[in-house]
């Protein structure tokens, strides 16, 4: 069994608690994802459980609640899109940008030499944490909360992948984008293919409804069909909005 939280800590858990905007029923949970495995081998006698195994947790959640919105979100996105959508978004440096937010941090409990090298700042450390914080509230609260918890948190990394940003698949966002309006057609077309056979240039027009939206150029067609979705999107984009 985990020793009885001091005062002191439960008030700090209650305040990080607040700030991750989750009000935890069992507040141990949340102690024990912010126990570094450095801060569990310095306190042997203690029994001390460290946050690896909700770590564990934690990235399972997170990966399966991202995989549903992005398979969701993109009908049409082919395994391999999703893949690496997917991974651009549960990524460390998205993860450290969340744990730092909330300066997550100041709460962990780090053996001494780790916290003198610079652990509280380190992004490996922050996004392990966090993972394990997902796991806690998996634990704590169930599949649900803890699955829309996660997409509220990387709202912006999901529409960075929407908006093309995050992958290089134009074609298939913008697809997407465009299947979201019943009765919107699009076509792209050969404007023209110049050059020797071993260096062609193609220039593809990619129309919306008969409205010519971006204009790629690329050595392949299928290059220069990137490229034309790639500037068909903020258009597109700015005309939704």
């Amino acid at each position: 069994m985990r020793a009885a939280l001091t005062e002191a800590r439960r008030k700090e858990l209650l305040t990080l608690s607040e700030r991750l905007g989750v009000a935890f029923r069992d507040i141990s949970l949340l102690d024990q994802a912010l126990t570094h495995t450095s801060f569990a081998n310095e306190s042997v006698r203690r029994k001390v459980v460290h946050n690896e195994r909700l770590e564990f947790l934690g990235d399972a959640v997170l990966e399966l609640a991202t995989s549903t919105y992005l398979f969701r979100q993109f009908p049409m996105m082919p395994e391999g899109d999703l893949t690496k959508a997917r991974a651009s978004v549960v990524c460390e440096a998205a993860l450290h940008r969340r744990a730092s937010e909330v300066d997550l941090g100041a709460f962990l409990l780090l053996g001494h030499g780790e916290q003198a090298t610079g652990g509280r700042e380190r992004p490996s450390i922050l996004a392990d944490a966090f993972e394990a914080v997902i796991g806690a509230l998996y634990l704590d609260q169930g599949w649900q909360t803890a699955s829309d918890y996660v997409v509220r948190q990387l709202r912006q990394e999901l529409l960075e992948v929407e908006h093309g940003q995050n992958i290089k698949d134009y074609k298939t966002i913008l697809q997407e984008l465009i299947q979201r309006h019943p009765g919107q057609h699009i076509v792209y077309e050969l404007l023209s293919a110049t050059g020797p056979d071993h260096a062609k240039e193609f220039k593809v027009a990619v129309r919306v409804n008969g409205l010519a939206y971006g204009v790629g150029v690329g050595r392949s067609k299928k290059a220069a069909e990137q490229n034309a979705a790639q500037q068909a999107l903020p258009k597109f984009q700015e005309q939704e909005g």
